[in-house]
């Protein structure tokens, strides 16, 4: 069934399977999904293809797009500028409608650039190109940042300038050492552009979580760590994963455990999914070095690996067993409304596995929380990705670490969630990323 054409003054209609998506048994440990929907869909991707790097001023407004293969570009080949001066490095996620269902042990995530029935929107938003630097050249309002700059003002990691000129440079890097709470003030230093005067964020749940969906159902299988292949399958379907990433990267403590690819490294791929191989050097010499792949997926460099990503608009509760033994699960969707005090605000969406594992099963619900209710899986089956909790030693108010980093193997992933910190912990291996949400 084609599109149905509206008469005269009418809109125009869509039948109601004009969808792509991807069911799952939670039976079935295989991490492959199978396609459902519309298959002509899953080859046109109509909503991930349309993922774009961008330059994005303050005020929310592009200033222009980049090349389709080559950020260093603009759209219209004349050069960019990815050093902050002209904006920040973002992409573009477009805005699109998304329906979960579950029909006993069957899931289904659906997508479709139309409103169809039970399909709720999925608002345009933009979350940086790169891990997020942090722009110290006012020191009193440091901004967050996504940028490729290689000055003393955007060193990354935390900013410790006796290593500039070592192998342990953090020159060009991104920034970890920053907690939940100063993560976010530094990307509100941008201004009060978009929603609610609060568009400016770190990185957000709810962004984080469409990435992850958009993934899921472009490549029908949920171990993004599987090897990466650029050919499609005979039907034209995407196939493989993301590769390891540089999840496995070896000797991570000779760098103190920080930052070790530096912003930008896949600029070259543009807004194309795929794995760049870059030489990590582990001497000053350059006699003990390691080559690494990095991945972007759509635009998005690093989405999994290197540094934990902090990530606002969610918390964990999670209860000692005399107080209550059940760790819960909150979102915010107003950003003008995140904070590190309480649950007010906050929807209660659902409780979380009170053992840490690989996960078997996710919470999903109406907006498909990808945090997990059952663990139990390994890192081939389900979805392959790990849940990090401590119920014995961490109670009380708990952020969420996304993605994993370079020390953790199999273990890291799109959805690898840690509830460990509370949002003022800072560690060598903890940055996020760069988020705008327009309204």
């Amino acid at each position: 069934m084609g599109l149905l054409i509206g008469v005269g003054n009418t809109k125009p209609t869509f039948p109601y399977d004009y969808y792509y998506g991807i069911e799952w048994d939670s039976n079935v440990a295989s991490s492959a999904c199978t396609r459902i929907g519309r298959p002509e869909l899953h080859v046109s991707l109509p909503i991930q293809s349309k993922m774009r790097r961008c330059i994005l001023r303050d005020n929310g407004t592009v200033a222009y797009y980049l090349h389709a293969n080559d950020s260093t570009k603009r759209d219209t080949g004349a050069a960019a500028k990815l050093d902050g001066t002209d904006g920040q490095v973002m992409v573009e996620i477009p805005a699109h409608y998304r329906k979960f269902e579950v029909d006993g042990t069957k899931f289904r995530c659906l997508l479709s650039e139309h409103a169809l029935p039970g399909f709720h929107l999925v608002p345009l938003a933009y979350r940086s190109a790169y891990e997020a630097a942090v722009d110290r050249t006012v020191s009193a309002t440091p901004k967050l940042a996504s940028v490729v700059n290689t000055s003393a003002a955007f060193r990354g990691g935390n900013n410790d300038a006796s290593k500039d000129g070592t192998f342990k440079s953090l020159i060009g890097m991104p920034a970890t050492v920053i907690s939940l709470t100063n993560f976010r003030a530094y990307a509100r230093n941008r201004g009060n552009a978009g929603k609610n005067g609060a568009g400016w964020n770190c990185d957000v749940y709810e962004v984080q979580k469409t990435c992850w969906w958009l993934y899921a159902v472009e490549y029908a299988n949920f171990n993004c760590q599987l090897a990466y292949n650029a050919e499609p399958t005979s039907e034209g379907y995407k196939q493989g994963g993301l590769s390891q990433g540089v999840t496995n990267l070896s000797n991570w403590d000779l760098f103190g455990y920080y930052p070790v690819i530096p912003c930008g490294v896949t600029n070259a791929l543009g807004n194309k999914t795929g794995v760049v191989e870059y030489t990590v050097n582990k001497d000053d010499a350059g006699t003990n070095t390691q080559t690494l792949s990095v991945p972007s997926y759509r635009g998005l460099e690093n989405p999994f690996g290197h540094v934990w990503s902090w990530t606002d608009g969610c918390k964990c509760n999670i209860q000692s067993a005399d107080a209550g033994g059940v760790s819960e699960f909150f979102v915010c969707t107003d950003p003008a409304k995140y904070q590190d005090s309480d649950y007010t605000d906050y929807e209660k969406r659902g409780e979380l596995p009170r053992k840490e594992g690989y996960v078997k099963i996710m919470m999903i619900g109406e907006y498909g929380e990808n945090m997990p209710v059952e663990v139990g899986a390994s890192s081939t089956t389900y979805f392959a990705d790990y849940f990090y909790t401590n119920v014995a030693s961490n109670t009380g108010q708990r952020g969420v670490l996304f993605g994993g980093n370079a020390h953790y193997g199999a273990f890291a992933g799109f959805s690898y969630a840690h509830t460990l910190n509370a949002a003022s912990a800072t560690t060598a291996d903890i940055g996020s990323r760069l988020c705008f949400l327009p309204a």
